[in-house]
């Protein structure tokens, strides 16, 4: 009897792929490896041109984040102009550039998640490019800071629809066990954004103003909008799940699953800690170099800019590549891996902010700003392959909210805002951003704590998922 259930368990996974196959091109293993080997050479083309189209795809999806960050992150860049124009305080800074972009980011990101489980994905992702793009352009024919904060909050609605579609539609271009390897490399966008924004925002503003900076990024991704809606196809949704999907998960039940993954949660409150670790203290990383170090915006921004493009492209490379070398092992090296690349990047994180001088505290960022995108690709393939495919964008855009909210929200408020209330007790008030910066940095450890947590659950909440296959 068991003989005969073992064939029939066979023959059912073999005639399911067969007909999936004859549909994409795509066989899957019962180990998960995909080939797109065929009797006929025109079959074997058409793999060849399925492996192509992935590639490039990615390579699209990865600009389009590249243009999302450095549309984000040039803002900081150009915190001290724009304050100095506008006579703002700490507070109000805080609130333009992190809380101005999140309230309707983290607002829209949700709905927008659940749309683009039902929507053509590449028409809502170039639709969202366009938008942000004339957005953050018209940003610098803003005369008053109530302006540019309306401005900045609509920015955020556009920026709310790139990136759970982008998540979805290349989840249909890379099978389960590569997930984590693609989405470390689609994360190379967020280092090479982050560069961009520095560097080259750092260097436009002095030359040109801050008002030219948010031009010129703006209108630079209509291009790209352009040549995303003509070259990229929507791919057949679900087409390397293993299972069909009968309907769409409601927001109940999605979130009633959720809160029995225990590893998915210590992954949520993980990545929301260590985005307000490492990307909240890079928001203001500028200002305290030029309030505490005397380093102009420029240089600042040159010197950030080569942590984020080089460092940062380097050690999301070496995760890319680690992430593959794991793709057959062990699922809970991924979080282990993530908890050990938090733990150690702390001390010179809390170095970076506390040395007087200048050499050290920029060896110090060397060491720290690199780090910060190590935990993006990894975590996002770990959300999707903790929930069923009917849930996946859903849960992508929950994870957003978390970060968002840490990354746009708390630490651009919270640190200003802290940073105002400690200034009149000091007896230098142009320090109060560096104390307020070192007690921050000590919840890298807090960050690491969740993610080595979260490897204690993983194999049961695999299972739960329908992701034993990934064990």
């Amino acid at each position: 009897m068991n003989l005969l259930q073992t064939v029939s368990r066979q023959a059912r996974f073999n005639l399911r792929h067969d007909i999936k196959y004859q549909y994409t091109g795509v066989r899957t293993t019962r180990y998960g490896r995909e080939t797109t080997m065929d009797i006929s050479g025109d079959r074997s083309r058409e793999g060849h041109s399925l492996e192509a189209d992935r590639w490039y795809v990615l390579f699209v999806m990865t600009l389009v984040y590249t243009v999302n960050i450095a549309d984000r992150f040039v803002v900081s860049t150009l915190i001290e102009p724009i304050k100095i124009e506008f006579q703002l305080s700490d507070s109000a800074v805080g609130l333009l550039t992190g809380a101005a972009l999140a309230i309707f980011y983290v607002a829209a990101g949700i709905p927008l998640g659940i749309l683009a489980d039902r929507a053509n994905r590449k028409r809502m992702i170039a639709i969202a490019l366009t938008s942000w793009s004339l957005l953050t352009a018209l940003c610098g024919l803003t005369q008053n800071f109530w302006q540019l904060l309306f401005v900045r909050m609509a920015v955020g609605v556009g920026e709310a629809g790139g990136i759970p579609p982008s998540q979805s539609l290349l989840a249909d271009k890379f099978q389960p066990r590569m997930r984590a390897f693609a989405m470390s490399l689609f994360s190379i966008g967020a280092a090479a954004g982050a560069a961009i924004g520095a560097s080259l925002g750092g260097y436009l503003v002095d030359a040109y103003g801050w008002r030219v900076v948010l031009y010129a990024f703006g209108l630079a991704g209509l291009p790209l909008a352009l040549l995303l809606a003509i070259t990229v196809k929507e791919p057949l949704r679900g087409r390397l799940d293993s299972r069909p999907v009968a309907k769409m998960a409601s927001m109940g039940e999605t979130f009633r699953f959720v809160l029995g993954q225990k590893a998915l949660l210590h992954i949520l409150a993980g990545a929301t800690v260590l985005t307000y670790w490492g990307w909240g203290m890079v928001w203001w990383t500028p200002a305290f170099l030029l309030r505490s170090h005397h380093i102009s915006l420029s240089d600042s921004g040159q010197m950030l800019g080569l942590m984020h493009g080089v460092g940062g492209i380097g050690a999301t490379l070496v995760t890319a590549y680690l992430m593959k070398q794991l793709a057959y092992r062990d699922a809970r090296f991924q979080t282990w891996f993530i908890a050990l690349a938090t733990l150690l990047p702390t001390v010179p994180s809390i170095f970076a902010y506390s040395l007087g001088s200048d050499r050290l505290s920029i060896l110090a960022l060397w060491f720290f700003v690199p780090t910060i995108y190590i935990y993006i690709g990894p975590s996002f393939a770990l959300v999707q392959n903790l929930v069923p495919a009917i849930m996946r964008s859903q849960v992508c855009a929950w994870f957003l909210f978390c970060v968002n909210i840490a990354n746009l929200l708390i630490a651009p408020v919270l640190i200003g805002s802290l940073s105002d209330v400690l200034k009149p007790h000091l007896e230098n008030p142009a320090e109060s951003l560096r104390y307020i910066l070192v007690g921050t940095a000590f919840t890298g450890f807090w960050a690491a704590w969740h993610y080595y947590t979260a490897g204690r659950y993983l194999r049961a909440d695999l299972v739960r998922a329908g992701s034993e296959a990934n064990l």
